[in-house]
């Protein structure tokens, strides 16, 4: 049995440094295309983290502001959900916040401010989304832009060689392909991220644009019975 595992361990160091010998060999074999292909990389994976940090920590934070925000202005307690919207970060609360603040101004007032404040959040959500998507169009192009000079770089030892070989289009064929297969490895997961950002921002923005419908609603009913009264 000991002696089982210490083989399977053996095997597994042997497989790493097979695999990191690899990569390595594969950097060197793409040229110097794939230094701004690891930049594109290294600038995707920061955007990514950060974003599902943030957007996990606002999606929080709008939930539990929407859901007793909802309770104060469902029971007219309009003061205390401003209160409320005052002492949160959130993005829903900035929103309910400046429709709140000017309840007594005019239901039209109020709706203004409710769709400056949204325009804002909204925006502030979506930041970092643009780094993407230019990543997700960039790294391909890079990796194309590489193939081209891969192809250079072999029709150029031919006609120094004066004969096609193999062995003299091969190191131009190689670098072509590694760096076309770099670009395409790089944006596909970049754009599904990006994808994945942009549905989830969706998800957060109706949900304060419902919310900010029943603050807009109970103002109406408020305006209605001060006619009325």
């Amino acid at each position: 049995m000991i002696a089982s595992i210490l083989w399977f361990q053996d095997t597994a160091l042997r497989l790493g440094e097979d695999q990191a010998l690899n990569l390595g060999e594969i950097w060197v074999a793409g040229g110097f295309m794939m230094w701004p292909l690891g930049a594109a990389l290294a600038t995707g994976v920061l955007i990514i983290v950060w974003k599902l940090v943030d957007l996990q920590l606002k999606g929080g934070r709008n939930k539990k502001v929407l859901t007793a925000a909802d309770e104060l202005i469902s029971v007219g307690n309009l003061d205390e959900a401003l209160d409320l919207c005052n002492n949160s970060g959130a993005p829903a609360a900035m929103v309910l916040q400046a429709g709140l603040s000017r309840y007594d101004e005019g239901t039209e007032r109020a709706t203004q401010a409710i769709e400056n404040a949204g325009a804002i959040q909204v925006a502030g959500l979506e930041k970092g989304l643009v780094w993407l998507a230019t990543l997700a169009n960039v790294a391909p192009l890079l990796g194309f832009l590489g193939t081209v000079i891969g192809m250079i770089q072999a029709f150029q030892a031919i006609e120094i060689a004066g004969e096609v070989e193999a062995t003299l289009v091969a190191g131009g064929i190689k670098v072509a392909l590694i760096t076309t297969a770099t670009g395409l490895t790089i944006a596909i997961p970049i754009n599904i991220f990006h994808n994945y950002f942009v549905t989830k921002i969706d998800r957060l923005v109706i949900d304060m644009e419902e919310s900010a419908q029943r603050l807009i609603d109970a103002l109406h009913e408020r305006e209605a019975r001060r006619a009325t009264g």
